[in-house]
């Protein structure tokens, strides 16, 4: 059971930080019937209780006001910075040479373009740990790939339009890969499955085939 409000159909990045910084103000509130809170790209899901038995929309909307009214937090304050080691060798980076064509510049410059951007997650979904990231170089944008892939691996970073992803695990997918990380994205076991969340800032670094490798035998053990 879940009340979702829309403030927005369009990506709007003011709008998505909105709604990012009204999220932090509504889980903080830690009200008993609401189990969990969760951005969207526009909007905001506020997911009830099974048990709760009330106006759920009312309820969601008079929330909503009580936390403009008492203030939202700074988004400088939300998030957290992390960093994602990348190898864009050409066995993991299916459509580097394609971008590349298409955007008129050199595959080491993609590479290069990519690693230097300042991302934010917007929002997870399509998946569990399926972080769609804002902050892509304008030179690189492109158009999602006509003949979506039945599975793209673990770890697969990947761009379109105006943004870069990782998958989190192997799925099905339409955008350009371009590297793999090591890291695990999504886990279970772990206390946090998600690496990412939205509101957090994320740097990508350049790595090599040596290191990957490493850092692949490390995230096993």
């Amino acid at each position: 059971m879940a009340a979702y409000v829309e403030f927005s159909r369009v990506l709007d990045l003011e709008v998505n930080a909105f709604v990012q910084r009204l999220a932090a103000a509504v889980h903080a509130r830690g009200e008993p019937w609401i189990r969990d809170v969760v951005p969207a790209l526009g909007g905001l899901a506020l997911h009830f209780d099974p048990d709760f038995e009330g106006p759920v929309h009312e309820l969601a909307a008079e929330l909503i006001e009580r936390c403009l009214k008492d203030g939202l937090p700074p988004a400088e304050n939300l998030g957290r910075e992390v960093e994602v080691p990348v190898c864009y060798d050409r066995e993991f980076a299916l459509d580097l040479e394609e971008v590349a064509a298409k955007t008129g510049v050199t595959p080491d410059e993609v590479v290069a373009r990519h690693a230097a951007g300042a991302y934010r997650v917007l929002m997870i979904g399509f998946a569990p740990g399926h972080a769609y990231m804002s902050g892509l170089d304008a030179k690189l944008a492109m158009p999602r790939r006509a003949s979506p892939r039945a599975q793209v691996a673990a770890g697969s970073v990947a761009i379109a339009n105006e943004q870069t992803v990782i998958y989190p695990y192997a799925i099905a997918g339409g955008w350009n890969v371009i590297g793999r990380t090591p890291l695990a994205v999504f886990d279970v076991r772990r206390p946090a499955p998600s690496l990412f969340a939205a509101g957090d800032r994320v740097r990508f670094r350049a790595i090599s085939r040596a290191e990957f490798e490493q850092l692949r035998k490390m995230s096993r053990q």
